[in-house]
């Protein structure tokens, strides 16, 4: 059998390819293939800080994952993991925004987010991206509205 028709020589292909690449998960891979072949964590960090140098993972690391894929792991990738859920940028609380603004042209984004309990980041993304205001001289404003003549006057589209 011709090597480049061995399963195992397309695994360590594989491996010398992420080795070349300081990746995490290029570094998982080189963990991966490495306990498959049943050497130790110890002697894989070794040989990981010699080829990886300042860029290599850190020792804990690389035993944590080598645990991983001797209890059974097969996936390099990072798992999914819980975070806010994003239903506070919902059609209620976008109109609840709208009739802030609407009350209070000059209400600051920190009050809103206080007033309605979310995130300045998500009160300025709702304001920007969703509703379309800018602010104006100091109050909120469409972003499509004209201005007549000098003063300030404002028409909104």
């Amino acid at each position: 059998m011709a090597s480049h028709q061995n399963p195992h020589f397309w695994r360590v292909v594989s491996a010398v390819r992420c080795m070349m690449d300081s990746s995490r998960s290029a570094q998982r891979a080189v963990i991966q293939f490495n306990c498959a072949e049943g050497e130790h964590a110890s002697q894989i960090y070794r040989r990981m800080k010699e080829v990886y140098g300042e860029q290599c993972l850190a020792r804990c690391t690389i035993f944590w994952w080598c645990q991983c894929y001797e209890a059974g792991r097969v996936n390099i990738k990072d798992l999914l993991r819980p975070g806010q859920a994003h239903v506070v940028t919902n059609s209620a609380t976008i109109s609840a925004v709208d009739e802030l603004i609407r009350q209070n042209r000059r209400i600051t984004t920190r009050e809103i987010a206080v007033e309605l309990s979310i995130s300045k980041g998500t009160v300025q993304h709702i304001i920007h991206k969703k509703l379309g205001y800018g602010k104006v001289c100091a109050q909120w404003a469409p972003k499509q509205c004209q201005r007549i003549g000098r003063r300030r006057e404002w028409v909104f589209a």
